[in-house]
């Protein structure tokens, strides 16, 4: 039971309880004891005042007899009420002095307990002075104690009983309202039991909830939502993934078959081997991309930073694309100088794919201009190139894998789609971001690199080519 809320919840109610009717019990007993005592001090000092008149102006020794009869009449039979008159002279004396074996205890304003016999009682003791033929005499009046007692132990037994029973009835009422309390989520619980994995848009049900669990179950309903985004966007990966390994897988078989169907010379299997290694090289280009981003998924950050002119690394990178350019007809203008800690392995690969990608879908013959900005906490690396422009749903999603804004378009079948992806896991792992926009007729797309200890080049450290441009 314990390891339920309802459980831990009843227990705290019948604890809170407990200590709450104990404490209040106490005090009631406590309180009531008092009140007894106090009454029964009353009592004894009225029967005090009333008794001390008579023996204060008693004095002859014919009247103290009388007085004795009175004193004898106010003496109950059961003992639990006492009168003594102490003093020098035997005439003027009733009831005889204590037992040699009772033991006292004197309090303030005369009262004081006396023991004797298997009794207590409260005492009231206190001196009349002389009058007439009778000396001083000290007067004591004793009442038996046992019944306060008795009424006090009778309470206390009724408080703790009463205690004991509202401890019970508090568990049980508590018991009841946390099941009525915790219904709710008794019913969720039941309903996220029904969840499917077959059928991803089943949610919780958020209606006629209690505040504090809406919260929780918009919160719920939000990562249900995140992973079935994320099981689409899985579901379409793993289709481009078989869709492009298929295509060079096809292209292999059918090939090698072809060639296997009939002897072939020399020159023309050597044709088939070499068309198979460019099918092959696609293949393992894929899959290393593909490992390349499984490690940024994972987490990799870029380990090997060093400072680095980005314009030198951004020319020097594209040195390999002069083909492209000159087939293209395209020409590459660098804007811009910041020296900055990257790795430059990755960074060259991400400028690499951005050029390519503007070469491919850019304005031919036309041009392409890389800026390179410093923007105190980023440092911008953007492409800009004259072409068709983009809407705005396919720009929130050119860096998806495999995604490619119109399959038709020219060229787009050279590229396995994969190129802009690597560009956003190279800026994460640099602790950066990826942008794309069109502004002007040209489509601007690229990444920002967080800052760490980038400082704009002094003129001396510029490249003689950036200089001149």
């Amino acid at each position: 039971m314990l390891s339920s809320i309802a459980g831990r919840l009843t227990l705290m109610f019948a604890v809170t309880t407990g200590v709450v009717s104990a404490a209040a019990g106490l005090a009631l007993f406590l309180f009531q004891t008092f009140e007894l005592r106090r009454h029964q001090a009353s009592e004894l000092n009225a029967r005090f005042e009333i008794v001390q008149s008579m023996v204060r102006y008693n004095g002859s020794p014919e009247k103290w007899r009388g007085l004795k009869d009175k004193l004898a009449s106010f003496s109950p039979p059961n003992g639990r009420l006492f009168y003594r008159v102490e003093g020098p002279d035997p005439r003027f004396t009733f009831g005889g002095s204590l037992p040699s074996n009772a033991r006292t205890r004197a309090e303030p304003d005369g009262f004081g307990r006396a023991s004797f016999g298997g009794r207590t009682f409260m005492t009231l003791t206190r001196e009349i002075p002389a009058f007439g033929a009778r000396p001083t005499v000290r007067l004591m009046i004793g009442a038996d104690t046992a019944p306060v007692n008795h009424t006090s132990l009778i309470l206390g037994a009724a408080v703790l009983i009463l205690s004991v029973l509202t401890v019970a009835v508090v568990s049980l009422l508590g018991l009841w309202i946390v099941r009525r309390g915790l219904a709710p989520l008794q019913r969720l619980s039941q309903h996220a039991g029904t969840l499917n994995p077959d059928d991803p848009t089943l949610r919780l049900p958020d209606d006629a909830l209690p505040g504090e669990l809406g919260g929780l179950v918009t919160a719920f309903n939000g990562a249900l939502d995140r992973l079935q985004q994320a099981y689409a966007r899985l579901s379409s990966f793993n289709a481009d993934v078989a869709h492009e390994l298929r295509t060079p897988l096809s292209n292999l078989i059918g090939q090698t078959q072809v060639a296997l169907s009939r002897a072939r010379r020399t020159d023309e299997l050597e044709e088939v081997l070499q068309s198979n290694l460019e099918e092959l090289e696609r293949l393992r280009s894929i899959i290393n991309v593909m490992l390349f981003l499984a490690r940024a998924d994972q987490g990799a950050v870029a380990a090997n930073l060093v400072p680095m002119s980005l314009a030198g690394l951004t020319r020097k990178s594209a040195e390999f694309l002069d083909v492209l350019f000159d087939e293209a007809g395209v020409a590459l203008v660098v804007e811009g100088e910041v020296l900055v800690e990257v790795e430059p392995s990755l960074f060259g690969r991400a400028i690499t794919n951005l050029l390519d990608n503007a070469i491919r879908h850019g304005t031919r013959p036309g041009r392409v201009t890389v800026q390179i900005q410093d923007h105190g906490p980023e440092i911008h690396v953007a492409v800009r190139n004259r072409g068709a422009p983009i809407p705005e749903d396919h720009l929130r999603r050119l860096f998806d894998r495999f995604y490619r804004p119109d399959p038709a378009r020219e060229n787009s079948g050279d590229s396995h789609g994969l190129g802009l992806a690597v560009v956003k896991a190279v800026a994460l792992m640099h602790g950066g971001r990826v942008f794309a926009y069109c502004a002007d007729g040209e489509v601007v797309i690229g990444f920002a690199l967080r800052r760490r200890d980038a400082r704009p080049l002094l003129r001396e450290e510029i490249h003689p080519r950036a200089a001149a441009e």
